[in-house]
């Protein structure tokens, strides 16, 4: 680097009446470069008085006009696309170098070396006020935290304070921020927090860094492969991204998100401290509009904000979101097919195709179906049964082989077999759907009545039914039949009342029946 001549020292010692030989042995300048300074300034007409208060750069620019600006040899790229370009996925500036190399190939201009060109970036980056992409790449990575400090909901009539915990979630690229409070840090709050995430971002990026919690990671072995957990390895998926968690006890692993939340302190928790909040919807509310303000805060050190970031460099780079939204689910393993071919979950019962009977079967829940899967494979699905239901079934024809053995239980099919029992047992179950606003209501009392001649007999369920018709019942039902059969009623065809005719109608047994006869 060529030392520049002090010229505004020369000009100083020359005011005050020093020889230009003079000058020359006290600083150790050559006589040829204060000449040069002496006769550039009478040239210019410039005197120590016009320059006295003027810093030291500017009176060499003065006296020597042009001479302090550096020109380069080497052929120069444009320093802005470069930057541009670094933001992308797998753009280093050893590629970009090469290809800076490329392009002036022919034109006989000599161009910088790869070091060079490093430097030259970073001093642009460092002139410019942007940030360097060395680190970070624009759209390849989210970083996702639970926040230690917790805010909390007041009920406005009990005044019970309930505590409130925020996920956080930041871009490292833009530094934009997502927070969002709930109630809870279970497995579906996890997964609903990422799917309010990425509406958020408006878009989708390959990478999720999480810390090592239990609604993530099920297990990070010091040697083999992390086992992740099912439902959020889906979630991901269904994104096509890739959960990657952070080393146990590395926070720097994430920094940007570690980072958010000490910003979120301030911005959301310290910001609402003297607001009282009674539901969480409005507390969402509140801390969306402080994260809005948040991201629309002008960087310190470089030009812009997240939010114009986001917009103008990353958003652009983001993967669309998916068509179709996810759905949380709850996964329920090892449910045995049952011989009639259906599986039980919630009191209901989902069929499964026949050839998969005795065999265990994995069960996905979400809002809406039910889906049964057996090694990674869909087998059956079907409409989720209201949460009201208990002993429905919900069967697909196709699951089932041919046969009256598989057929789905109707009121046709019940009458069916009452009939074969014989005229009172039909009579009973016709009482029993004339006794039901829904015909579906009275499938399972009318079961339950069938299946007591397997216990007792056709003939047996036969003769009670007769008993209990005669009675002033109007519509027997299972527990009016058993005791009369577990008492032997039906083979004395006798029913014993209570002497007051007022009384609830029931089956009593009669002194004869206990020893010692009638006191």
């Amino acid at each position: 680097m060529v030392r520049k001549i002090r010229a505004k020292l020369v000009l100083e010692l020359r005011a005050q009446g020093l020889s230009a030989r003079s000058i020359a042995a006290g600083q150790g300048i050559s006589r040829n470069s204060i000449a040069s300074v002496l006769e550039a300034a009478d040239r210019l007409n410039i005197s120590w008085r016009d320059v006295a208060e003027l810093p030291e750069h500017e009176v060499y620019e003065l006296v020597f006009p042009g001479r302090s600006e550096h020109r380069s040899v080497y052929a120069q790229p444009n320093w802005d696309t470069v930057h541009k370009e670094l933001a992308r996925v797998g753009v280093t500036l050893k590629l970009l170098h090469s290809e800076y190399v490329d392009d002036h190939a022919t034109s006989g201009q000599p161009v910088m070396s790869y070091d060079r060109f490093c430097r030259i970036y970073q001093k642009y980056v460092l002139q410019s006020g942007v940030a360097s992409r060395v680190g970070h790449k624009a759209a390849q990575t989210v970083e996702v935290d639970w926040a230690g400090p917790t805010m909390r909901l007041v009920d406005p009539v009990t005044e019970k304070a309930t505590k409130v915990y925020l996920f956080v979630a930041c871009l490292p690229f833009s530094r934009y921020a997502f927070v969002q409070p709930t109630v809870d840090m279970r497995q579906n709050t996890w997964l609903a927090a990422h799917v309010a995430m990425f509406d958020f971002f408006g878009g989708s990026v390959p990478r999720i860094v999480c810390d090592n919690l239990k609604t993530g990671v099920i297990e990070r072995p010091r040697e083999g492969e992390i086992v992740l957990n099912t439902a959020y390895r889906e979630l991901a998926g269904h994104y096509s991204a890739a959960v990657l968690p952070a080393r146990i006890k590395a926070p720097k692993d994430k920094p940007s998100a570690e980072n958010t939340v000490a910003h979120v302190a301030t911005w959301v928790i310290a910001k609402l401290r003297k607001q009282t909040f009674g539901s969480l919807p409005e507390l969402q509310a509140a801390v969306g509009e402080q994260m809005a303000a948040y991201n629309r805060e002008p960087f310190q050190k470089r030009p812009g904000s997240r939010t114009s970031v986001l917009a103008t460099e990353e958003l652009p780079l983001m993967r669309p979101l998916p068509a179709a939204g996810y759905e949380i689910s709850d996964w329920v393993y090892g449910r045995k097919v049952a011989r009639n071919s259906h599986i039980t979950w919630a009191k209901n019962y989902y069929s499964v195709p026949y050839t998969h009977v005795g065999e265990k079967v994995d069960v996905r829940i979400t809002d809406r179906v039910v889906e049964i899967y057996r090694d990674h494979q869909r087998l059956s699905s079907h409409l989720r049964l209201p949460a009201t239901a208990v002993n429905q079934y919900a069967t697909n024809a196709a699951d089932l082989p041919p046969g009256p053995g598989y057929q789905q239980w109707d009121q046709d099919r019940v009458r069916a077999w009452a009939h074969r029992i014989g005229a009172n047992t039909e009579e009973v179950v016709d009482r029993i759907f004339a006794a039901v606003p829904v015909a579906e209501q009275g499938l399972n009392p009318a079961l339950a009545v069938l299946r007591l001649s397997r216990r007792y007999s056709h003939q047996r369920l036969e003769a009670a039914c007769a008993v209990a018709l005669a009675s002033r019942v109007p519509s027997p039902r299972y527990a009016h039949l058993r005791p009369i059969l577990e008492s032997g009623q039906d083979k004395t065809g006798e029913l014993f009342l209570p002497e007051d005719d007022h009384a609830t109608a029931g089956y009593v047994r009669g002194a004869d029946y206990y020893a010692g006869g009638t006191k």
